[in-house]
C-alpha cells in the first residue's frame, strides 16, 4: 500500500485550491440520513477514506449508501436490517457512535462499541450517554465487550445541559430529538458551524429546530422528507491547512469555496501574527504573507474560539515567526503527537506548564488531577528546517508534517499517510497543482 509522501521543499507555490466538502459535516449528515423512509442525495461529499469507510459500515448493517458520481453519495436505510455494529468497522471511525440514532430509531434496541478514530485524547463520552438517559434512552456500558447497549422504550423527550460544550455530543441528541416527542431543549450545546449546516439540513427535511446561541429547541416530528439534493459546506479545517501553508512558504494561495467567518478566530491571530488574509472575490480568499512573522500566544478553545485543530497548523507557522510562541491546548489531553516530528526537522519546541489556578474549568475534558498533562509549547524561531523522516500520528497533525516538509530545505520522507487520507481529498493532486513537489510512494 502507498503510504509516505516523498517531499522536496523550499518552494514557493502559486494557485488556486477549491475547497472539498466538509468531513465533520458530510459524516454526519450521511448518519442523519439512515432517519429517513427514502433514499436521501448528498452533494459535495468529499470522497476520502473516512466517508468510504462510513458507507461500508452503512453496507454491513444492510443498508444502502455509496457515490453515484463524483463527490454525490445517496442513502437508503430502508434496508437496515441489524442493530449491532461490527467492532472492526467502528474502530476504524469515531462517528459510528452517532449510529445509535438511526438504530434506536429502527430497532428501539441496538449495540454500539466504543468509537475509534484518532487518539488526541479521551473523548467526553460520558456527556453524551448522560444526554441520552436524560433524553428517555436507556444505555448500558459492558466493560467486558467494549459495547454500549441502548434501548428506547417510548420516543425520546426532555432537556439536557451539557457541563461542558460537545460537538459530538450536541449533533447525536439533535439527531436523537428530530423524532422525538415534543420539546427537547439542549443548554450549552456546541457552536461549531458545522452543527448549524446539520441543523440546515434536518430543517429542509421538515425538522424543528431552532438555536438561539447555546440553545437548542428541537419540535419533535413524525418523518423527515428529502425535498431535494443537499449539498454541504466546505471544509474549514482544509482552508486553515492551505492558508498555513501559503503563510509558511511565503507564497501566494488563493482558497477558493470558503466564507471568512468560518475562519475568522484563526484570520485574526494570523493579522496579530503579521501574515494577511484578503477577500479575492465572494468566498475566495487571498493568502501570502511576504514579512517576518510575528511570535504569538494563544489558546485553543470551542467555536468561536480558536479551533483545537487548527493549533498544530498554528505551530509549524510559528517555527517562521520572530521570537518566542506560546500554544495552550484546552480541548484534548493529547495533540501534540507532532512535536518530536516536528523537532526532527530541526524545530525548536519544548513543552511547559501552563498558568491554570482551576483546571477543572480551564480545561474542556475531564481533568484527572492525578494524572501528567504535557498542555503548552514554546516555540522559537524562526528556525530555517531541514529534510528528514516522519511519521504521522494523527489526522490534523498529518497535515501539519506535509506542510513542514514542504517549508523545509531538501527531501523529506512522510509516513502514515493513510491517517491524511482520512480527512484530506485529492491532497497530493492539490499540492502538486500549487506547485509543490511531493509524491506518493
Amino acid at each position: 500500500m502507498e503510504d509516505a509522501f516523498v517531499i522536496k521543499g523550499g518552494k514557493k507555490l502559486r494557485g488556486e485550491v477549491k475547497l472539498s466538502g466538509a468531513k465533520n459535516v458530510a459524516l454526519k449528515v450521511i448518519i442523519a440520513a439512515l432517519l429517513f423512509d427514502e433514499k436521501v442525495t448528498l452533494q459535495n461529499i468529499p470522497s476520502i477514506s473516512d466517508v468510504t469507510e462510513l458507507l461500508n459500515l452503512i453496507e454491513s448493517l444492510g443498508g444502502k449508501a455509496g457515490f453515484v458520481e463524483e463527490n454525490t453519495v445517496v442513502v437508503d436505510g430502508r434496508s437496515l436490517k441489524l442493530n449491532k455494529v461490527d467492532l472492526l468497522y467502528a474502530s476504524k471511525i469515531r462517528v459510528s457512535f452517532m449510529l445509535f440514532a438511526p438504530l434506536l430509531y429502527k430497532f428501539n434496541h441496538c449495540f454500539v462499541p466504543n468509537p475509534g478514530g484518532c487518539r488526541i485524547g479521551a473523548r467526553p463520552i460520558d456527556r453524551t450517554v448522560d444526554g441520552m438517559k436524560k433524553m428517555n434512552i436507556d444505555v448500558f456500558y459492558d466493560s467486558k465487550t467494549g459495547y454500549y447497549e441502548a434501548s428506547m422504550k417510548n420516543k425520546p423527550t426532555g432537556s439536557y445541559t451539557f457541563p461542558k460544550p460537545s460537538h459530538t455530543g450536541t449533533e447525536l441528541l439533535i439527531m436523537l430529538g428530530v423524532l422525538g416527542k415534543g420539546q427537547i431543549i439542549l443548554d450549552n450545546a456546541a457552536l461549531e458551524p458545522e452543527i448549524d449546516d446539520l441543523i440546515r439540513f434536518l430543517n429542509l427535511a421538515g425538522a424543528k429546530i431552532k438555536r438561539e446561541g447555546k440553545k437548542i429547541y428541537i419540535e419533535g416530528i413524525s418523518k423527515l422528507h428529502a425535498n431535494s439534493p443537499f449539498s454541504i459546506m466546505s471544509d474549514r479545517n482544509e482552508a486553515v491547512t492551505f492558508i498555513t501553508l501559503a503563510c509558511a512558504t511565503k507564497s501566494e494561495i488563493i482558497i477558493s469555496n470558503i466564507s471568512r467567518s468560518l475562519i475568522d478566530s484563526f484570520l485574526k491571530k494570523l493579522k496579530q501574527a503579521n501574515a494577511s488574509v484578503t477577500e479575492h472575490t465572494a468566498n475566495q480568499l487571498s493568502c501570502s504573507s511576504n514579512f517576518l512573522l510575528k511570535a504569538t500566544k494563544l489558546e485553543t478553545s470551542p467555536h468561536p474560539g480558536f479551533m483545537t485543530d487548527w493549533q498544530p497548523n498554528w505551530a509549524v507557522l510559528m517555527t517562521q515567526a520572530n521570537g518566542e510562541s506560546f500554544i495552550y491546548e484546552r480541548v484534548f489531553e493529547n495533540r501534540f503527537s507532532y512535536v518530536n516530528e516536528l523537532r526532527k526537522l530541526g524545530a525548536q519546541i519544548d513543552f511547559v506548564k501552563p498558568p491554570v489556578n482551576n483546571p477543572q474549568e480551564y480545561f474542556f475534558f475531564n481533568f484527572d488531577p492525578n494524572k501528567k498533562y504535557n498542555q503548552a509549547i514554546r516555540i522559537v524561531g524562526p528556525q530555517k528546517l531541514h529534510g528528514g523522516a516522519l511519521t504521522i500520528f494523527d489526522l490534523r497533525a498529518g497535515a501539519t508534517l506535509a506542510i513542514a516538509a514542504l517549508i523545509a530545505e531538501g527531501e523529506s520522507i512522510v509516513n502514515g499517510v493513510s491517517i491524511l487520507n482520512r480527512g484530506y481529498e485529492n491532497f497530493t493532486e492539490k499540492i502538486i497543482n500549487l506547485g509543490g513537489d511531493i509524491k506518493q510512494v
